[in-house]
């Protein structure tokens, strides 16, 4: 499935990757707590972005990216915390994060161009 909004996709296919880790740091490392928070983080952005284009208003397009910014911002910590804890290595912790960072200025750039219409 493609998606003509690069957002959308892009948050879905990073959606793919943290499912990813999360069996990698649940199987591998038995780490439960961190591997759960990133998971509901990580997933959330393309679920509230995607909601957010089918959204009923404008404030409500605006409201559900402002969800999914705050989530990416959150997935951003807990990526940056299971690099220093050791969780994982440097490099796919780096891949996961220029993908997060990404997606953040997607929205900023989406949600800057919605509260000026």
């Amino acid at each position: 499935m493609a998606y003509d909004n690069p957002l959308l996709e892009k948050s879905l296919h990073f959606a793919a990757r943290i499912v990813k880790l999360y069996h990698y740091l649940a199987k591998e490392k038995h780490e439960s707590v961190i591997s759960k928070q990133i998971i509901r983080s990580g997933t959330s952005i393309g679920a509230n972005a995607n909601e957010a284009v089918y959204g009923v208003s404008q404030a409500d397009f605006i409201a559900k990216l402002q969800i999914s910014l705050k989530e990416t911002a959150e997935t951003e910590y807990w990526l940056r915390l299971l690099l220093l804890s050791g969780y994982i290595d440097e490099e796919p912790a780096l891949s996961l994060l220029n993908d997060c960072l990404e997606i953040k200025r997607i929205l900023i750039a989406s949600l800057k161009t919605a509260k000026n219409k």
